[in-house]
């Protein structure tokens, strides 16, 4: 984003770059789009073994209080570099850190004021599952039968993402990602469903490619014209058919190529979450440092994502061994051990 082409505010920019931004243009159809999916399949299992007021308390332990306290902690070190950056801010940390929640904002704090940053995505998330509870408790009471159900029947299901997406779309759609949450829980939480995806994987990964290569088109003709002009109907509607291919082609390959486990996926799975509450802050301050060190975009980009890297997993390992800190960012108290 740091260097995306598309002219979107960002907390610190570089220079515009095709292929950076021609990456987030492949990945923004369907990546976190996957995560609600993924999240509405865990809480199918989640509620196998808990009641609704447990998973209700779980929610908030592991969602409502990391997003607070990431909004607290970590969140206006974005803002204050965003202030530095793009207004020319000179005075000191903790009197933006007041402003940060005291003075004006349009929410999205790339340029300075309250905002809740990437963290957005957990606060979606915790509505959405306190939303989502009483469809899922219903849904427990009945059986459905889905050994029946064809490919082109699950394939068809993007259209109720596609048709929620109005609804509280306040930059990111809630109902976009209730949709993605609902389809996760409903069916693809079921293994006979899985196996098929797995079954046709090869013939979802040739699809999702067709798909990738159309919208690697309609982005260079969306950034240079060319004459190229597609109804913003017919675009949302590709999108959203593009996202869902890529969520079932990515659930289909994972299911049959990464249906394992073993110590560095054990680490990885532990850390993920904090990890995604610390890095964004830790790009955008390193990445304010490193545009002081070079011009070149190439440097820049390597020396960044190397460095906000090592810095996010030392956080990650810090916190980890902190049990408030351990408490304050959803980190699991087990299964935490450093590979060996």
């Amino acid at each position: 984003m740091i260097y995306n082409a598309f002219g979107e505010d960002f907390y610190i920019e570089g220079q515009s770059i095709f292929g950076t931004s021609a990456f987030i243009a492949t990945l923004s159809p369907w990546f976190m789009p996957l995560l609600f999916t993924l999240a509405g399949i865990s809480s199918y299992y989640a509620l196998q073994k808990r009641t609704p007021l447990a998973y209700m308390k779980e929610r908030i332990l592991k969602l409502l209080i990391p997003l607070l306290a990431g909004i607290l902690l970590i969140v206006p070190a974005q803002t204050y570099i965003a202030e530095r950056f793009h207004n020319g801010y000179t005075g000191g940390y903790l009197y933006q850190y007041v402003m940060f929640f005291a003075g004006p904002t349009d929410l999205t704090g790339t340029r300075g004021g309250f905002t809740p940053a990437h963290l957005w995505f957990i606060l979606f998330l915790f509505g959405i599952s306190m939303i989502a509870l009483p469809i899922m408790i219903a849904y427990q009471k009945k059986q459905f039968n889905m050994d029946k159900m064809p490919l082109i029947l699950l394939i068809s299901m993007f259209v109720l993402p596609f048709l929620l997406n109005p609804i509280l779309d306040v930059g990111h759609s809630a109902g976009r990602y209730f949709g993605y949450f609902i389809l996760g829980y409903l069916f693809l939480s079921a293994d006979i469903l899985l196996e098929k995806l797995d079954k046709y994987r090869i013939y979802l990964l040739i699809a999702v490619t067709v798909c990738m290569i159309g919208n690697w088109f309609l982005f260079y003709f969306y950034l240079h014209g060319g004459g190229f002009n597609v109804p913003q109907f017919v675009f949302d509607i590709f999108h959203a058919f593009y996202g869902w291919i890529a969520i079932l082609t990515v659930l289909g390959l994972g299911r049959h190529y990464c249906n394992f486990r073993n110590k560095i996926t054990d680490y990885l799975a532990s850390a993920s979450f904090p990890v995604y509450i610390f890095h964004q802050s830790w790009v955008i301050v390193v990445a304010y440092w490193i545009f002081m060190l070079t011009d070149s975009a190439f440097a820049q980009i390597l020396l960044i994502i190397s460095a906000s890297f090592i810095l996010t997993y030392a956080t990650y390992e810090i916190c980890r061994r902190v049990p408030g800190l351990r408490f304050l960012f959803g980190i699991k108290a087990k299964n935490n051990a450093p590979i060996k």
